[in-house]
């Protein structure tokens, strides 16, 4: 065929092949579209899971008569007008490209009245064919109806599923945006009954109430608050504990500068900060946050703008990884979830790691100290309290030692009931966090090969070899460039030279392409000393004094992220009175 102009009806329609997936989509963006206008208040009336019918009303400010038809012109647009606006655009709408697309594969229509007008217009449009303006009684504000959705288009009306599922997509991204706008009000109505109704939040304190709507008391139950700043960034909102892990990714939100986005930069900071915590196969849930600068972030990227792209993508990765690193090791045993994390974390625990003498003999110090603590020696006279205060409230948060069970479990009293530790799983995690304070008092060593290895790589791996390379000595890695090609790797961490450094340098280089930093060391390190921990720590059927078990509690307290073991599983439950009263019937 010669070259020629596509129809205006079937460039809309191509566009709408990007922007309109399924009816979810269409909600998505009339819905910004709303919030965009400074709407509080935005109905949303569905029919047969939104295929038959969506219908998007809002008080917002809306559109002058003589607007409505370029409202549905393709790149009409009120949010920006020149590529200032485009770099620091903070609406969630922009491209103007949304009315026009949905227009053209459904049968829609467009009422609005703004304050100033006596009376409403009406626009209609039928895949494609747009009707003249007409008069419409209308309230201040938007109405948009979006009925019989890819009629036109059979090939993609075929691909839309069950009208549960198309309604749970919707109701999936609504709950999404529930979380974002707390001071908006949504009601959403399904075949003609209320579905959903989300009551604004007006106070900041209320946030949780929102949160808690949305996702469930389980969730508010058990999370930590998290509120941090530095670097002209900001982040805050609601992290899960560790042991409140799920078996999907389901509860995970994250919003930049209110913009809910999935971002690979941000999955993997998030993933490395509860790597140390988390029991394989879960996902952590949370609700977070970010603001910043939005000249810092392209959110220029996607079609549907789900995506966005940092300026300083290394600098947001570190804060992001950071602030929940530091988080979650506040996650000491016999605190109450739902409290708020101030940053900098707490001071670490009171134990220094040896200040003399290489890796190795701090190492064998530090257990063997500690396996005379638990393994029939005194404890220390400041921890040998076994009979609790006269006054409860003044008890610590693990309480006092009452027994041993069956040689595995601790179980103590504290001032809300009864508390049960698994002796080995809290052990494990001290054990395992005293050797990396001796580890990091002491650095990381380096040690040289005798015969230094060859290690063919890209040219991109090798020129990252050469920016890096203050980096890596950093890390006890020596890499020379061999040629365009080529490494010389000449020497590798002591702790880890028993591992086949050519993985590990291959992955450290693959993180630094990446992410601009790596933890690939730090993590193998931390597997070697997590599976010495494992094994030194005190085992099953090992009977404890009562000292020694108080012993225990106290140093759970006071050691970061105690509340489960290096392998993510927890180190300790409480049952409170009432759970215990409603076990035996007290009080029916």
């Amino acid at each position: 065929m010669p070259i020629q102009q596509l129809p205006d009806t079937l460039v809309n329609q191509i566009a709408a092949g990007e922007v309109v997936e399924r009816p979810a989509s269409v909600v998505k963006e009339l819905v910004e579209n709303a919030l965009d206008a400074g709407a509080t208040r935005v109905d949303i009336d569905l029919e047969e899971g939104g295929i038959r019918l969506i219908r998007i009303r809002d008080d917002g400010g809306g559109i002058p008569a003589d607007e409505l038809p370029l409202a549905i012109s393709r790149h009409a647009t009120s949010k920006i007008a020149s590529l200032d606006d485009l770099e620091e655009v903070a609406t969630l709408g922009f491209r103007g490209e949304a009315l026009p697309s949905i227009a053209s594969v459904s049968r829609f229509a467009l009422s609005s009245r703004t304050a100033a007008q006596e009376h409403g217009v009406r626009l209609e449009v039928d895949g494609g064919k747009v009707a003249p303006l007409q008069p419409h009684p209308h309230p201040a504000g938007t109405t948009v109806e979006v009925r019989d959705l890819f009629f036109n288009v059979p090939a993609r009306r075929k691909f839309l599923r069950a009208e549960r599922t198309e309604l749970g997509h919707i109701e999936e991204w609504l709950r999404s945006l529930a979380l974002a706008r707390p001071e908006v009000e949504l009601r959403i109505s399904h075949n003609g009954r209320l579905s959903r109704h989300y009551k604004p939040v007006r106070d900041g304190a209320e946030r949780a109430r929102r949160v808690a709507e949305a996702l469930g008391e389980e969730f508010t139950s058990q999370c930590l608050a998290i509120e941090h700043a530095g670097a002209g960034l900001r982040l805050h909102g609601w992290v899960g504990l560790p042991t409140a892990a799920r078996s999907s990714a389901d509860q995970q939100y994250f919003y930049v500068n209110g913009r809910a986005v999935r971002d690979r930069t941000v999955a993997h900071a998030v993933r490395q900060a509860y790597a140390d915590v988390l029991f394989h196969g879960r996902y952590p849930a949370f609700v977070l946050f970010l603001e910043c600068d939005p000249r810092q972030v392209d959110v220029n990227v996607h079609p549907a703008k789900h995506e966005v792209r940092f300026r300083e993508q290394r600098l947001v990765h570190e804060f992001i990884y950071r602030t929940l690193h530091e988080a979650l090791a506040s996650t000491r045993a016999g605190l109450a979830a739902g409290h708020d994390v101030s940053l900098p974390a707490a001071a670490p625990m009171g134990w220094a790691a040896p200040a003399q003498g290489g890796l190795g003999l701090p190492v064998r110090e530090t257990m063997a100290g500690y396996a005379a603590l638990y393994g029939g020696g005194s404890a220390p006279a400041s921890l040998a309290q076994a009979m609790p205060a006269a006054n409860e409230a003044e008890a610590p948060p693990l309480g006092y030692a009452l027994a041993q069970l069956h040689g595995i479990f601790v179980l103590a009293e504290n001032a809300h009931g009864l508390i049960l530790v698994d002796m080995h799983a809290a052990h494990e995690r001290i054990t395992y966090e005293r050797l990396k304070a001796a580890r990091d008092g002491e650095g990381i060593r380096s040690q040289p090969l005798l015969v230094p290895l060859s290690l063919a790589v890209s040219e991109r791996e090798a020129d990252l070899a050469e920016q890096h390379a203050d980096t890596l000595a950093g890390y006890g890695f020596e890499l020379r460039r061999a040629g365009p090609q080529a490494l010389s790797v000449r020497s590798v961490p002591t702790l880890l030279a028993d591992l086949d450094p050519r993985a590990l340098v291959l992955d450290v280089l693959g993180d630094l392409r990446e992410h601009g930093a790596s933890r690939k060391l730090e993590e193998a390190r931390n597997e070697l000393l997590s599976t010495l921990a494992c094994h030194t720590s005190v085992r099953a059927n090992r009977r404890l004094s009562l000292p020694e078990m108080n012993a225990l509690l106290r140093d759970m307290e006071s050691t970061e992220r105690s509340g489960q073991c290096n392998h993510g599983r927890p180190t300790w439950v409480q049952l409170t009175k009432a759970e215990l009263d409603r076990l035996f019937l007290r009080g029916r």
